[in-house]
């Protein structure tokens, strides 16, 4: 599963600057919630193997499979939603995320989500699952770090 595509941007940092800058050429959320789908689509592709219970991200309305590697240098993490939407809210949340060392991970806010009005226009569902996938990764890097 090393076909990641992730690191997009050398920082995290700079990966959300380049989401907010992406975010703020569409007019209004309909072409917003497009550009996340295509997104979406951009994702590796996901074996189904690895679509098991085990993988399962809990507190997600949609089905999501994550599965981190690597170590506290560097942590890469794999994923799939059966959700269009959702499939483009991971494609943000590991161009922010994988790739990157434990401690940048953890040393990272997901300001994007809200400089780009994401807080604002996902239902509670999809803000829940959002909420559960970002604590997914940060307690991976926790963990790596020990």
């Amino acid at each position: 599963m090393n076909d990641t595509p992730f690191p997009l941007e050398p920082t995290a940092a700079e990966a959300q600057a380049a989401i907010r800058e992406e975010f703020a050429f569409f007019g209004d959320w309909s072409e917003r919630y497009q550009y996340l789908i295509d997104l979406g689509r951009k994702l590796p592709a996901f074996p189904d193997e690895l679509r098991i219970e085990e993988h399962r991200l809990l507190g997600c309305q949609s089905m999501v499979w994550i599965v981190p590697s690597g170590d506290a240098s560097r942590l890469d993490f794999a994923a799939a939603s059966d959700s269009a939407i959702v499939s483009g809210l991971i494609f943000l949340a590991l161009r922010v995320y994988s790739g990157r060392s434990a401690r940048e991970i953890i040393d990272t806010d997901a300001s994007y989500i809200a400089d780009i009005g994401l807080a604002r226009h996902l239902s509670p569902t999809r803000s829940n699952g959002l909420a559960s996938l970002l604590a997914f990764i940060r307690e991976t890097a926790q963990r790596a770090l020990g």
